[in-house]
């Protein structure tokens, strides 16, 4: 029994997809645009900040925005970071045996965590810790009318609430990023040394063999660009709230999902760039 054919596209259909597509397209610019004005807004307070003593932003309000945003990640860095080397130890562990080079583990883990893993998971991490807490905060601000008040007074919103979580997310993300790299090396360690009967001088040498300094660094970098991203995301979806209360979970998950994605696009082009100049 034969079907009847399926309708072919009417003009109308084609043209509304391609007008979604630009949609999209033009969001995402819009997107991007918005982000790169509040980094030139926090650049500029940067450096007034180092140049004029009177622009200050101050050092409290940033060790408050450190505490907030990198001393109570800690223990969820460290613990989600534990786990992927576990994970990376276990699941490597059977291909390498049937080649015999089940010491190789060490190897794929510390390569694996310096140059992606710990950078990347500490970032996803404080988005959904951080990013979301600082949206939320600036959005409740600014259905409050207190951004409104602190600009009535003349005081400047970037240079009071973005600019110290901005360099806070910065600055902590890399920090964490180094706890991430060392506690999943640790923790897989510990699998290779006590499940896998891989001897620990050897675990040891082969991991401080294969890591070099550009490993880290590359880690480092792309910490700070995540972290620099994570802030200007978060501060712009808070900044832009509308609507009371519904505006404000609006923003807190527009932050996450943007950052997220923002983040993993940035980290493929890094690892693009760093190996087409050799650096992998």
């Amino acid at each position: 029994m034969s079907t009847a054919p399926s309708p072919a596209p009417t003009p109308s259909m084609v043209t509304s997809v391609i007008d979604r597509y630009w949609e999209i397209w033009g969001e995402v610019l819009g997107l991007i645009g918005s982000w790169a004005n509040m980094l030139f807004d926090v650049l500029v307070w940067i450096v007034r900040s180092l140049i004029q003593r009177r622009a200050r932003f101050g050092a409290q309000a940033l060790a408050v925005q450190v505490v907030r945003v990198g001393t109570r990640s800690i223990g969820i860095v460290l613990l989600v970071s534990g786990c992927i080397g576990i994970i990376l130890a276990l699941q490597t562990a059977p291909s390498l045996r049937e080649f015999g080079q089940v010491d190789k583990v060490a190897n794929l883990v510390g390569v694996a965590v310096f140059r992606e893993l710990g950078p990347l998971i500490a970032a996803i991490v404080l988005t959904g810790f951080a990013g979301a807490s600082i949206a939320a905060e600036l959005g409740t601000m600014k259905v409050g009318e207190e951004i409104e008040a602190l600009e009535a007074m003349a005081l400047n919103p970037i240079r009071f609430l973005v600019m110290p979580r901005v360099i806070a997310t910065a600055g902590s993300l890399i920090v964490l990023s180094v706890f991430a790299d060392i506690c999943s090396v640790v923790f897989g360690g510990v699998v290779g040394v006590f499940v896998l009967d891989i001897p620990y001088e050897v675990y040891k040498l082969n991991t401080l063999s294969q890591l070099r300094p550009v490993d880290f660094n590359t880690g480092l970098i792309k910490a700070a660009v995540f972290g620099t991203l994570l802030g200007l995301i978060a501060c712009t979806n808070g900044l832009k709230v509308t609507g009371g209360a519904a505006g404000v979970g609006k923003a807190t998950t527009n932050t996450v999902v943007q950052t997220t994605v923002a983040i993993v696009i940035c980290d493929l082009l890094f690892s693009a760039l760093f190996f087409s100049l050799g650096l992998n």
